[in-house]
């Protein structure tokens, strides 16, 4: 959240109770600026990041649909609006029955990356499209995802041939840099790589239609685990995007469309937490010394699961001019986890906070509806809304109302 969007700050201010708001106007002012900065290409929301009807509504009338990874997602979206063409199924990790649910939706584009997969889908989805996915590294970003998906390049030319075999139709290759990716070299390393490959299948009479760029977009508002505000060059990153497109398509020797998944770049800086103090503490350590403890009505469990990683922007409404002392962050579970990073990452709060004064985390709104528990410690999950608000003013005017709270999906 940007400190211009006064919308979604008003309607922290209106809140009286916790809960999660999303500004709908700043998440389609993202939108716009994808569009603009990768012209012609497909967005498919990775709604993981934010599964809210609302949103999904938001941006499905701008033309967005979803990267889903099982039938439950494939249902929430087709119920929000989101046309079946526009939804595939991004999920590598698929069981015979989701295949056949997910078809029987209408779904027809599948990701796979190994030749059992394969098999699967002409089993369970006869005639779908199915693009694969390249392996990656991960390196530069701060979730590199780089084991548990993906294929080398040349499994990747035996899975696409594979699935012509099979029945099937050989669409695309997708790669996935790492969530949060904050070095430009981390797309190019994976376009040379897709480039490799394109050029393999190539060779093979294998001739694809796309090429989906996948997630890893960054967002803007947080700092890393020890305080120090993340700066990713976007500039550079969206220049090598365009220019690693202009490759691929020299080197499949045809036209190609492309495809990308954004979620947190689109949803993280336009929804906050309304929370409040647990409680502000002050304990002698093992060692001697004097440690001060934040607790936070939310934390791991209920809305911040990334905290180990992250910093989110802390706003206290009521103590503007307060003196501050250095403290841990931690949330109100019963749990070690349950906290900020404790390393070198002390957080300045006001030094006079009582218990129930307001809070708002700032940047909180990938991942904060996805990753609750059903009450973790008894703690219930976060209610969410959301807001029509002016985002930063480049796209809409329109004021915010008071939040309406939504108990639920």
């Amino acid at each position: 959240m940007t400190d211009d969007n006064t919308s979604l700050r008003a309607a922290l201010a209106a809140a009286t109770e916790d809960q999660i708001v999303f500004d709908l106007a700043g998440i389609a002012d993202n939108y716009t600026i994808l569009q603009r900065e990768l012209p012609g290409v497909a967005v498919r929301f990775a709604m993981k990041a934010c599964p809210v009807d609302a949103v999904l509504a938001c941006l499905a009338e701008r033309g967005a649909g979803v990267d889903a990874a099982g039938p439950r997602e494939i249902a929430q979206a087709l119920r929000s609006g989101v046309p079946v063409e526009w939804i595939h199924y991004g999920n590598t990790v698929k069981s015979d029955r989701d295949l056949a649910e997910a078809h029987r939706l209408g779904v027809r584009d599948y990701a796979t990356d190994s030749l059992e997969d394969v098999a699967a889908i002409a089993a369970h989805a006869a005639g779908a499209r199915v693009f694969c996915r390249l392996a990656t590294d991960g390196d530069g970003a701060l979730w590199g995802l780089g084991n548990k998906f993906g294929c080398s390049p040349a499994d990747a030319v035996r899975v696409l041939a594979a699935a012509r075999e099979a029945g099937l139709t050989p669409s695309g290759l997708s790669f996935h840099v790492g969530s949060q990716q904050m070095t430009a070299d981390a797309w190019r390393w994976a376009f040379d790589r897709t480039a490799v490959t394109l050029a393999a299948l190539r060779r093979r009479a294998v001739f694809l239609d796309h090429v989906n760029l996948g997630g890893g977009l960054p967002a803007l508002g947080y700092a890393d685990r020890y305080g120090r505000p993340l700066d990713p060059p976007m500039d550079k990153i969206f220049a090598v995007i365009r220019e690693g497109m202009a490759h691929l398509t020299e080197v499949c020797g045809h036209h190609l469309d492309f495809l990308v998944e954004p979620g947190r770049y689109l949803v993280a800086d336009h929804g906050a937490i309304r929370a409040h103090v647990t409680r502000l503490t002050g304990r002698e350590q093992p060692d001697g010394t004097r440690a001060h403890w934040l607790y936070l009505s939310v934390g791991k469990f209920n809305g911040l699961y990334e905290m180990d990683q992250l910093q989110y922007p802390l706003v206290f409404p009521a103590h503007a001019g307060s003196a501050r002392l250095p403290a841990v962050v931690a949330g109100p579970t019963c749990d070690g986890d349950d906290a900020f990073a404790q390393e070198r990452s002390l957080v300045r709060v006001p030094a006079d906070l009582a218990s129930g004064d307001p809070v708002w985390v700032l940047s909180s709104g990938a991942y904060a509806v996805s990753y609750l528990t059903q009450g973790f410690n008894g703690f219930r999950p976060l209610p969410y809304t959301w807001i029509h608000g002016a985002g930063t003013g480049r796209d809409r005017a329109r004021q915010p109302g008071r939040p309406r709270e939504v108990r639920g999906r």
